[in-house]
């Protein structure tokens, strides 16, 4: 049975989708833009900075569904310009280290919502 996740931790929604969705034992999660779930903001800075609010998003739509940045199986993420690749990985790698990280694809987004510099989903078990 599909069950919805929402928490009040990570942003609402800005359009017509739920910030995850369990099914069985996994997560799917939307994309996660780097916007401060209080104050519906991006952080100060640039990509580093936004890795990071995203990924703490991301970590809070999992965490609500009974998974963890630990379960997660793959992510795919969505940069607005390649130059950053390797500022985005260097926030990245703090969230899920070097070795044994998940699958992922990333790709440069022709355009993120809200003008967004990073934005990132991804597919995780949920612990029993």
């Amino acid at each position: 049975m599909k069950n919805i996740i929402n928490t009040g931790s990570a942003p609402a929604a800005i359009g017509p989708y739920s910030q995850g969705v369990a099914y069985g034992d996994l997560v799917f999660t939307s994309g996660q833009l780097p916007l401060d779930p209080v104050t519906m903001a991006f952080p100060e800075g640039g990509v580093q900075e936004q890795t990071r609010q995203s990924l703490l998003n991301l970590k809070a739509v999992l965490e609500k569904s009974g998974a963890s940045l630990d379960s997660v199986l793959k992510t795919t993420c969505f940069l607005a310009r390649m130059e950053d690749f390797a500022a985005f990985n260097a926030i990245y790698s703090e969230f899920f280290g070097a070795t044994g990280a998940p699958a992922r694809s990333c790709i440069q987004a022709g355009k993120l919502p809200k003008d967004a510099l990073v934005e990132i989903e991804a597919i995780a078990w949920i612990k029993k």
